[in-house]
């Protein structure tokens, strides 16, 4: 080659694995990328390594030894993950619960929002680089709801507190202080997270205008909660479609502009807010009755079919179930928010760098026992 002839520099694309034990992968998750140089070419998540085989298991359980596993599922929101389990169940049986249960379990539903929120917040901050102290209060604060949460049914993550007809124990008197002092407690602290994190020039600078997803592309990949409202959507199952109480309570729906991973964190300090509002007039109108129906441990439904769907931190939560006349669910499928709000990761990352993907990844809040289940 004449050595005056301009030189093509050629660059070849390489593979990395992110995952399964990064830091950063949100629980036991691989991603496989494919780079030039910083660039991320491509990305394809691998999935199944906590796969339990939960489907298969409530074939061979009934009805109500059946509750117990669905804690496991989004253990970090296993109130709301009971809550949607018990409802399909109630709706197959045509079964109709107190006043009381219903106010109760919005109350729990929406602390356990809040807790999930917690930790999806303080987890988002420390993989952008605050290393310590969003998390450390975002714990602080949650700790509060997990007290609450040990003294009604003995446990701190894996609760198992909703039961087929209501729920396992009654509110004392001691509970309803604690649940209305938490409500004065953390409405300041919410203020706190605005003035630490959200206008935060290094936070706005990592965050504006990473990962955009676009309301068409929301719909298309049935991304639900507050991923989807992040993206201008207001769709929220307890106005759209209310169960229990919710629509005896006033609260808003935040929605994003953007649909950035600083919108998908925006949406969520909003929702801790609204959570505290529905909670304290659930609190103040909490009626008089039982907390539970007298049912049966065993339940022999008819053949039939039946899906609900609730709105869980992380988005819609279904169950289906066919019975065939046995004390088994002849089938049971999860519908899962997690596993659609993961699949449109590789469309949000491509072009963007390394250090984005954490980003996005961290501002989508998946979590993985929900979608292996």
């Amino acid at each position: 080659m004449d050595a005056t002839q301009t030189k093509d520099i050629y660059t070849e694309e390489f593979l990395i694995n992110m995952g399964p034990q990064h830091p950063s992968t949100h629980g036991v998750l691989s991603l496989e990328l494919t780079l030039d140089g910083e660039t991320i070419v491509e990305c394809t998540p691998h999935i199944g390594y906590l796969h339990r085989s939960m489907e298969k298991i409530a074939e061979n359980r009934t009805y109500t030894q059946f509750i117990p596993f669905t804690d496991r599922l989004d253990y970090v929101a296993s109130m709301n993950n009971n809550l949607g389990y018990v409802m399909v169940v109630e709706k197959l049986l045509k079964l109709e619960i107190s006043e009381r249960a219903k106010y109760i379990r919005v109350i729990i539903a929406e602390l356990n929002r809040i807790a999930s929120h917690l930790i999806a917040i303080g987890t988002f901050a420390q993989d952008l680089g605050a290393f310590a102290t969003p998390l450390f209060y975002c714990f602080r604060e949650r700790e509060k709801i997990v007290e609450i949460f040990d003294q009604l049914c003995g446990n701190r993550l894996t609760y198992n507190y909703m039961r087929i007809g209501g729920v396992l124990t009654d509110f004392s008197r001691d509970i309803e202080e604690k649940i209305k002092k938490f409500i004065k407690y953390m409405r300041p602290k919410v203020d706190d997270y605005d003035w630490l994190l959200t206008y935060n020039a290094i936070f706005l600078a990592r965050s504006k205008h990473i990962g955009v997803l676009s309301k068409e592309m929301a719909v298309n990949y049935s991304i639900t909660g507050p991923n989807l409202r992040a993206s201008g959507v207001k769709w929220d199952l307890r106005k759209d479609e209310p169960y229990l109480a919710y629509d005896k309570f006033e609260f808003d729906v935040p929605v994003g502009k953007n649909g950035d991973a600083w919108d998908r964190y925006k949406v969520r300090i909003e929702e801790i807010r609204q959570s505290l509002r529905i909670i304290e007039q659930a609190i103040e109108a909490l009626p008089q009755g039982d907390v539970a129906v007298k049912v049966g441990r065993i339940h022999k439904p008819s053949p039939s079919e039946t899906y609900f769907r609730t709105e869980n931190p992380r988005g819609e939560l279904g169950f289906y179930i066919v019975s065939d006349d046995s004390v088994y669910p002849y089938r049971l499928k999860i519908r899962s928010p997690s596993f659609s709000n993961l699949a449109v990761l590789p469309e949000l990352v491509r072009g963007l760098k390394v250090a984005d993907i954490v980003c996005v990844l961290g501002s989508f809040d998946i979590l993985m026992g929900e979608i292996d289940r």
